[in-house]
C-alpha cells in the first residue's frame, strides 16, 4: 500500500508535493494510517485534532493519544475542545452536523493562521460507498451518486481509492496503534446500519463489490462531467449577468430545453434552492411571484426570471429619510443626493433644459414645502410625469417603461408632503417644474 499511495499522490495530487499539509486526525484507524503514510512519504504535515467532548474520558484519551503520536514523530500538533452538544442546541441542529461544522471551521482557521496550503482528511472507499448509499436512500441526483469528491477547494482526500480492509492490513503490518470509537459499533446512526448490515450482504453477493463500485463511480463521474458541460453551455445561452448580484434568465430558452426541470435543478442548485416544484412553476406564474433560498431569490418578471443575491441586514424598504430646508446632502442605500439653491440668473449657466433627469433635476423651490422625504414607492402612488398630460399611477408608469420587478424594488421617491417630486433617477413631477415666474431653483444631484 505504501508504494501505491505514493504513486496515487504523485499522479492525482502532484501539486501538494512541497506544500504544508494540515491533517485532520481523530486517533482512529483511518487518520492514523494516513498520518503514517504521509510521514513516510516525507510530506510536510501537521496534525489537527478536535475533542468534541461527546464520549467522556474516552474523548480526552483520544486527544492524549494523538498528542503522543505527534510528539514521538516530532510533528506539529494542534488541538481544540468543543462543547458540541451546546452548539447543536443553540443552532438547533443535530450533534453530528454541529461537530462537522465546528471541525471544518476550525481546520480552515488553523490553515489560514499557520500558513498551511491544504487540509487532508482520511475518508476512504468504504466511507464513499456508505455516503452514496445514504444519498440513494434519502433520494438524490447524479451528483449524490458520485460520492465524496477527492478535492473540494482546500480539502483533499487521498485515501478514497483504498478500502477499510486495505487500511487495516497496512496498520497491522506496520504495528500501528489506534483508538477505537465504540459509537461506530452502535446501530442508532444510519451510516452504522449500512456499514454493519447492508455492506456485508452486498459484498457476500459480489466478492469483488469494492472494485466494481469504484468502476461504477468512475463511470458516473464521467457522465457527470458530460452533464456539467451541457449545463454550462445552456447557462451561457440563458443567463445574462446584469450586475455582480443579479442574473436574468430567458424563460423562452428555458422552456425550449428538453428535461426542463432537470436543467433548472442543475443550473440553480448552487444557489441554495430546494423547493424545485415551486421553482419550476415560476416559468408559468404571474409576474412578481418569487421563490427564496437562504442566500438568493428567484423572481418571475414577464418573460424572464431574475436571480438575485439576498441582501444581509434590515430591509431597506422600511426606511424613510427626512430632508430639512438647509440640508445639503443625504446618503441613502441608493447613493447620495446633493442639494443646492440657484437663482434665476443661473438657468443659462446651468443649461437646465439639457439636464439628465437620471442624474439631476431642477425644481421651482417656492413650490416645495419642507421637510422633504425620500422613501420607497408604495401601491397606489401616482405622480404627474413631466412632459405628459395628467397624472399616472407609478405601477402603470413602471409597466410602460418596462421597469423590471427587481428594479422597481430599488426605486426611491423624493416627496413633498404627500406629493411625489421626483422618481429618483427616472422622471420628475410636472407640478414642480421651472416656469417664467420661478424666482429660486432647487438643484438636486444624484451620485452613486
Amino acid at each position: 500500500m505504501t508504494d501505491r499511495f505514493a504513486n496515487h499522490i504523485h499522479t492525482v495530487f502532484p501539486y501538494i508535493q512541497g506544500k504544508k499539509l494540515l491533517l485532520a486526525i481523530s486517533g482512529g484507524l483511518d487518520s492514523v494510517v494516513l498520518a503514517s503514510l504521509l510521514f513516510q512519504n516525507d510530506n510536510d504535515i501537521a496534525l489537527a485534532h478536535c475533542n468534541f467532548q461527546l464520549r467522556g474520558t474516552d474523548s480526552d484519551k483520544d486527544e492524549a493519544f494523538v498528542k503522543d503520536f505527534a510528539q514521538k514523530r516530532n510533528i506539529p500538533f494542534f488541538t481544540v475542545k468543543f462543547d458540541t452538544k451546546k452548539t447543536a442546541s443553540e443552532r438547533k441542529i443535530s450533534t453530528q452536523v454541529a461537530a462537522r461544522e465546528l471541525r471544518y471551521q476550525w481546520f480552515e482557521k488553523i490553515r489560514k493562521e499557520q500558513g498551511y496550503d491544504f487540509i487532508l482528511t482520511a475518508h476512504h472507499a468504504d466511507d464513499n460507498l456508505e455516503t452514496v448509499l445514504i444519498n440513494l436512500i434519502r433520494g438524490t441526483g447524479l451528483e449524490g451518486l458520485t460520492g465524496i469528491p477527492e478535492r473540494n477547494k482546500n480539502i483533499i482526500r487521498p485515501l478514497l481509492p483504498f478500502t477499510r480492509e486495505e487500511i487495516k492490513n497496512y496498520a497491522e503490518k506496520n504495528q500501528l496503534n489506534w483508538r477505537e470509537d465504540l459509537s461506530n459499533f452502535e446501530d442508532k446512526y444510519t451510516r452504522n446500519k449500512i456499514r454493519h448490515h447492508i455492506l456485508p450482504v452486498l459484498k457476500d453477493l459480489n466478492p469483488g463489490f469494492d472494485k466494481s463500485f469504484l468502476q461504477t463511480l468512475s463511470h458516473l463521474k464521467a457522465a457527470q462531467a458530460i452533464v456539467k458541460e451541457s449545463v454550462k453551455k445552456a447557462q451561457c445561452r440563458i443567463f445574462n449577468k446584469t450586475d455582480k448580484n443579479t442574473y436574468q434568465l430567458d424563460i423562452k430558452k428555458i422552456k425550449a430545453l428538453k428535461n426542463t426541470k432537470q436543467y433548472l435543478y442543475e443550473m440553480l442548485k448552487d444557489f441554495g434552492f430546494t423547493e424545485w416544484e415551486d421553482v419550476y412553476h415560476l416559468l408559468h406564474a404571474r409576474s412578481g411571484k418569487q421563490v427564496f433560498s437562504k442566500t438568493h431569490r428567484l423572481i418571475k418578471d414577464r418573460d424572464q426570471l431574475l436571480l438575485t443575491k439576498l441582501k444581509s441586514g434590515s430591509d431597506p424598504s422600511v426606511k424613510v429619510f427626512k430632508i430639512s430646508a438647509n440640508q445639503k446632502t443625504l446618503k441613502t442605500d441608493d447613493g447620495t443626493l446633493l442639494f443646492s439653491v440657484l437663482g434665476v440668473e443661473d438657468i443659462k449657466k446651468e443649461n437646465i433644459f439639457k439636464s439628465d433627469p437620471e442624474k439631476e433635476v431642477y425644481l421651482d423651490k417656492n413650490k416645495i414645502e419642507y421637510p422633504l422625504t425620500v422613501r420607497k414607492w408604495e401601491k397606489g402612488d401616482y405622480f404627474y410625469p413631466i412632459g405628459l398630460q395628467g397624472k399616472k399611477k407609478l405601477s402603470k408608469y413602471f409597466k410602460d417603461e418596462k421597469i423590471s420587478v427587481l428594479e422597481k424594488e430599488n426605486i426611491w421617491l423624493l416627496c413633498d408632503q404627500n406629493k411625489i417630486v421626483w422618481v429618483i433617477g427616472k422622471r420628475m413631477d410636472d407640478r414642480f417644474k421651472i416656469t417664467k415666474d420661478t424666482k429660486e431653483i432647487l438643484k438636486i444631484e444624484k451620485q452613486s
